[in-house]
């Protein structure tokens, strides 16, 4: 399991600025779009989803975001380091976590509804070590 980090680059410019496209796929019907801010040193995540696919796209700073296929107990954590413009896409059944290496800001968008009890339902929390198992 290689985590695919997409960077993002404009696909149209002119005079008014610049198109870029983040997400464009049929197979997947977004549900909620979240801006979420976070500071340097913290940690968002570590959990995994049922079902809920999710994209996270950098708007700014940096972070490590790493996973893990729970399908595959045995398998190994890898991680990579997201910066502006880069996009990943969280999987169902696949642990993830961030840890905050600047201040950021991010986008994540979900498959399925946020609403707090169906959220709560769709997420298993664990701790999801860097790069390791």
């Amino acid at each position: 399991m290689a985590i695919k980090i997409t960077h993002t680059k404009p696909e149209f410019e002119d005079e008014r600025g610049y198109i870029t496209r983040l997400v464009n796929d049929d197979s997947l019907k977004l549900r909620a779009v979240l801006y979420i801010t976070s500071k340097k040193g913290t940690q968002r995540a570590n959990h995994y989803h049922k079902h809920d696919y999710h994209y996270v796209y950098c708007l700014s700073g940096k972070f490590r975001y790493s996973e893990k296929d729970m399908n595959k107990p045995n398998s190994n954590t890898e991680s990579v380091i997201l910066e502006p413009g880069d996009l990943v896409l969280s999987k169902p059944m696949i642990a993830h976590s961030m840890e905050f290496l600047e201040d950021t800001v991010f986008l994540a968008f979900t498959t399925e509804t946020r609403d707090q009890d169906h959220y709560e339902s769709d997420t298993v929390r664990l701790k999801v070590a860097p790069d390791g198992k």
